[in-house]
């Protein structure tokens, strides 16, 4: 047998082994997750539920991080994962890459937020598919050098986003890179409470000033409000968070650059009245299209100015008071309920990876059903 031969034998046997460790869920999916120091984003719970259903479904994933000393759990500088989180999320697999040699074969997976553009340039020799995770669109540019493109430098192929409206983003920059929807889901959790509630305005906005100035506006035109109360969520564990959403009367949300909006989906599932700026992508759950256009639904009070945020809040705790809150807007808000639990997540999860499995395996298929491998 010839030298070339001999390694066109050996080549054809690694495809056949990747191709079994595919078929036989004997690879592993790496999510690169930056360490919060145990400060709480929606991000990086869905990344986390990402890893949790794969799991559970038989395939091994895990977390990958930097550093060696990613916070899981809380000490006296604050909380780890299992504190904001949980306890189950703590206890996945978690990797890091200081001092370690990851051993990554063409048969895994990594999965990259899109921020990350540093890191994909460090890992695009790497074999293994590689996939943006892409779930805030405002970040996918903002550490992407000019006239760099995922697929053709860094081969990030793929995409995964968590709605239409950010699908359709990632293929008007990137026309060849090839994206799927999963969307995030809302813990069982987020649900009405069995007592009335209470007159609290529980507020979440991105930018931490604008909740101390609508705070501060409201007191100043509404004085007879003064006994109504103010709860910024922000930083609090996330059982915790729901506990205090389902007291509240009604939620303020401000996020502009929102790439799904889990905030007033978790106020609905609470029975809260959301009161919100319409983001500048404007997600599914907030639209109805008919005839071609598209309408705001009535799923919420939305406004496309913070201005007059105030007055409306002096508006609703009127009808609150007087027990009159319109029943058009219960009934909306009680029709977007129910549309994002994590069983349909896991549906749809276990779909979108099947697929890019499978296609994985057609690929490597093709390249032992050639008629020449080129040594």
């Amino acid at each position: 047998m010839d030298e070339n031969q001999e390694k066109l034998d050996q080549k054809v046997e690694q495809i056949k082994q990747v191709i079994q460790k595919l078929e036989t869920k004997d690879f592993n999916f790496y999510f690169f997750t930056l360490d919060t120091k145990g400060n709480p984003t929606a991000g990086i719970a869905n990344i986390y539920e990402h890893v949790k259903m794969l799991n559970e479904l038989g395939y091994k994933a895990c977390i990958m991080h930097e550093k060696a000393d990613y916070k899981l759990r809380g000490d006296e500088n604050g909380m780890g994962i299992s504190d904001w989180l949980g306890e189950e999320y703590a206890n996945l697999p978690h990797v890091a890459i200081e001092k370690q040699n990851l051993n990554i074969s063409p048969a895994d997976f990594i999965v990259i937020p899109e921020i990350f553009s540093t890191i994909m340039d460090q890992i695009k020799a790497f074999p293994c598919r590689k996939i943006v995770l892409c779930q805030s669109y405002d970040y996918l540019l903002e550490l992407l050098p000019i006239g760099k493109r995922w697929d053709v430098d860094y081969g990030f192929t793929h995409a995964i986003t968590t709605s239409e409206k950010q699908s359709q983003y990632v293929k008007n920059l990137f026309p060849t890179v090839s994206t799927h929807v999963i969307p995030v889901s809302i813990p069982e959790y987020f649900a009405p409470n069995v007592t009335p509630k209470k007159p609290l305005v529980a507020i979440l906005c991105r930018n931490q000033a604008d909740t101390v100035k609508i705070a501060k506006s409201f007191y100043l035109q509404y004085p007879i409000y003064k006994w109504v109360t103010f709860k910024e969520l922000r930083g609090l564990p996330r059982k915790k968070f729901a506990e205090e959403l389902k007291d509240s009367c009604l939620a303020v949300w401000i996020d502009d650059n929102a790439g799904f909006g889990t905030f007033p989906l978790e106020a609905m599932e609470s029975g809260t009245p959301i009161i919100g700026k319409i983001p500048n992508l404007i997600p599914e759950w907030m639209t109805d299209s008919k005839d071609g256009a598209e309408s705001i639904k009535n799923n919420g009070v939305w406004t496309n100015t913070t201005l007059n945020i105030p007055e409306l809040i002096a508006t609703f705790m009127k009808v609150f008071l007087e027990d009159s809150i319109p029943q058009d807007l219960i009934d909306s808000m009680r029709e977007t309920t129910g549309n994002y639990t994590s069983i349909k997540q896991k549906v749809v999860l276990e779909n979108v990876y099947n697929f890019l499995i499978e296609e994985r395996i057609h690929e490597f298929n093709n390249i032992l059903n050639k008629e020449a491998i080129t040594v």
